[in-house]
């Protein structure tokens, strides 16, 4: 079975924020996860954006970002911008999900769905099979 290690932003030392992107630069990690969070899908706020974008330039490791936010499809082009690897949003906060993960591909990312615990995973069977 393959892992893939994708250690969080959340668990660095916000004051040594460049120490600790080296250190994930140096190891054997495959990706670096990124949560943003909105305070309102979510009951916690993270970083948002400007991390992002001042990550793009230290960070080199792939950026996994999971957007726990409402309406995660108007930020497709932020996300793209920061050379995102993946972005990863909720089933719970996609309207229309099909079409957020073809705006996702589209914008030259790699999409993953998320589900809240509580959630059905044969939910996301129309979605498995139609891409």
């Amino acid at each position: 079975m393959n892992h893939k290690i994708a250690p969080s932003l959340l668990a660095a030392d916000f004051l040594h924020l460049q120490r600790d992107i080296e250190m994930i630069n140096q190891s054997d990690a495959d990706w670096l996860h990124l949560d943003i969070m909105d305070g309102v899908f979510v009951p916690n706020i993270s970083f948002g954006f400007p991390i992002l974008d001042a990550l793009k330039s230290v960070c080199k490791k792939p950026m996994d970002v999971h957007l726990m936010i409402v309406e995660p499809q108007k930020f497709i082009p932020e996300v793209a911008a920061t050379g995102a690897y993946m972005m990863n949003v909720h089933y719970e906060a996609c309207t229309h999900l099909h079409r957020t993960v073809t705006a996702i591909k589209e914008a030259g990312m790699k999409a993953a769905v998320t589900l809240n615990p509580h959630t059905p995973v044969s939910l996301l069977e129309d979605i498995l099979q139609w891409h």
